[in-house]
C-alpha cells in the first residue's frame, strides 16, 4: 500500500515543537496507515496536510500551511483546539463535511498529541478516514429493510381492501344498470376498475408484475387521464396544451397502468407550477430506423412544465423509492411510474433547469405494423 504524501511546514513554521520532535513528525506521517493527516501547533497554525486532506477539506497545503486553525472546517479545528487544552486525544469522532463538498462526506476524525521531553502538550495531529462508503451501505440497507416492510405491509392492504371492493362494486354495478344514461356511470364504472388495478399495484415492489396487455389507443388513455385532473388545472387556472401528433396512436399495454402512470406525472407537474403555469402534453410517432439503433417504431409522451424545476443533485435521486422534496410525499409516485413503463418494455426520461421547468419523455413500443 502506498503511503500518504504529506506536505509539512518548515521548522520555523512548527512552532513549539523542540528539534527531536520536529525530526520526528515526517517520520509518524509514513508510518501512518490512514490516508487524511492534519498537523497543527500549540499555536494553533497548521503544520501539515497530507494529499488526501486537502481534496477533502478543499484546501491547498501550499497555502494553508502557517495559517491559523480557523482555516480548517470548524468542526475538525474544535475537535483538535479541545484535544491540545484538555491534554486527552479524541478518538473516532465524525465530521460532516457537507460545507465544503457538494457530495455529503462524513470523515471519521482520530487525534493525537505531541508532546515535548518534558510532557507539555506542543501540538495535535488529526488522522482522517473517509468513511462516506460504508454510510452510504448503511443508508442502503435500511432503504431495503423499508422496501421489504412497505410489500409486506402492501399485500396485507391489498388483500383487505380487495375483499371490502367487492361489496362496493356490486352496489355502484346495480346504481349503474339502473341509470346507465347517468353522466357520470361510464367514469363511475371505469374509475372502479382502475381503483381495482391500482390496489394491485401497492404488490409491485414486492413481486412480479402482470399488466394485462391489450391494443389501446395512447390518446384515448392521455384524455382519460388529464380529464380527471381537469378540475385541479382550472382550480389554479394552468393552461393545458395539447399537441397530439402521433399517428397511428395504437401500442400494446394495461390502459388503467398507464393511466396511473400518466396522472403521477400530471400531479407532479401541478405541485411543481402552482397556479397560472402551462402545462404541455404532447405525443409522437417514431418510425423504425435500424442505422439508428432503433429496429422498431416507438411512440414518445412528453409532459412539459414550465415551473421551478429540480435541482442537480434532486434530479439524480428522483426515481428513488421513498425519496421526496414534498411536504407530505411518500416518494412512491416516481418510482411506480417507472416501473409501470418499464413493464411495457419502455423507458422514461427527465430533464430540468432551475426555474425553467421540467420535462417527462416516455418512449413506449408502437403496436402498428411497420409499411
Amino acid at each position: 500500500m502506498s503511503q500518504p504524501a504529506v506536505k509539512a511546514a518548515p521548522n520555523e513554521a512548527m512552532e513549539g515543537l523542540d528539534e527531536a520532535e520536529s525530526a520526528r513528525l515526517p517520520q509518524f506521517f509514513d508510518e501512518c496507515r490512514v490516508p487524511g493527516v492534519v498537523a497543527v501547533n500549540a499555536q494553533e497554525k497548521i503544520t501539515a496536510l497530507s494529499a488526501e486532506a486537502e481534496t477533502w477539506l478543499g484546501l491547498d497545503a501550499a497555502r494553508a500551511i502557517g495559517q491559523p486553525i480557523n482555516l480548517l472546517p470548524e468542526e475538525l479545528g474544535a475537535i483538535l483546539v479541545q484535544g491540545m487544552l484538555s491534554g486527552t486525544p479524541v478518538s473516532f469522532a465524525q465530521v460532516q463535511l457537507n460545507q465544503v463538498l457538494a457530495n455529503r462526506q462524513t470523515i471519521q476524525v482520530s487525534t493525537t498529541l505531541i508532546r515535548s521531553a518534558q510532557g507539555r502538550v506542543d501540538g495535535a495531529i488529526a488522522l482522517l478516514n473517509n468513511v462516506t462508503p460504508a454510510r452510504d451501505l448503511d443508508q442502503n440497507l435500511r432503504r431495503m429493510d423499508r422496501l421489504a416492510s412497505i410489500g409486506t405491509l402492501s399485500a396485507s392492504m391489498a388483500h383487505e381492501v380487495k375483499n371490502a371492493l367487492v361489496a362496493v362494486k356490486t352496489f355502484v354495478d346495480i346504481l349503474v344498470n339502473q341509470n346507465q344514461n347517468a353522466p357520470l356511470a361510464e367514469i363511475v364504472v371505469r374509475e372502479m376498475r382502475r381503483i381495482d388495478s391500482i390496489v394491485s399495484q401497492m404488490l409491485r415492489f414486492g413481486g412480479p408484475a402482470r399488466p394485462t396487455l391489450e391494443v389501446i389507443h395512447l390518446h384515448q388513455v392521455l384524455d382519460q387521464s388529464l380529464n380527471l385532473v381537469q378540475h385541479h388545472l382550472e382550480g389554479r387556472k394552468i393552461q393545458l396544451v395539447r399537441n397530439f401528433e402521433a399517428s397511428p396512436d395504437t401500442l400494446r399495454a394495461d390502459a388503467y397502468q398507464l393511466e396511473q402512470a400518466f396522472i403521477n406525472l400530471f400531479f407532479n407537474a401541478l405541485d411543481a407550477m402552482g397556479s397560472n403555469g402551462e402545462l404541455r402534453v404532447s405525443t409522437e410517432y417514431i418510425p423504425a430506423n435500424e442505422d439508428e439503433g432503433a429496429p422498431s417504431p416507438v411512440l414518445r409522451v412528453t409532459v412539459r412544465d414550465n415551473g421551478m424545476g429540480i435541482s442537480p443533485d434532486n434530479l439524480s435521486r428522483l426515481f428513488e423509492p421513498f425519496f421526496t422534496t414534498k411536504q407530505n410525499g411518500t416518494g412512491l409516485g416516481l418510482p411506480i411510474t417507472r416501473r409501470i413503463i418499464q413493464e411495457h418494455r419502455g423507458a422514461i426520461s427527465v430533464a430540468s433547469e432551475m426555474h425553467e421547468g421540467t420535462t417527462f419523455t416516455l418512449t413506449l413500443p408502437s403496436a402498428a405494423q411497420q409499411p
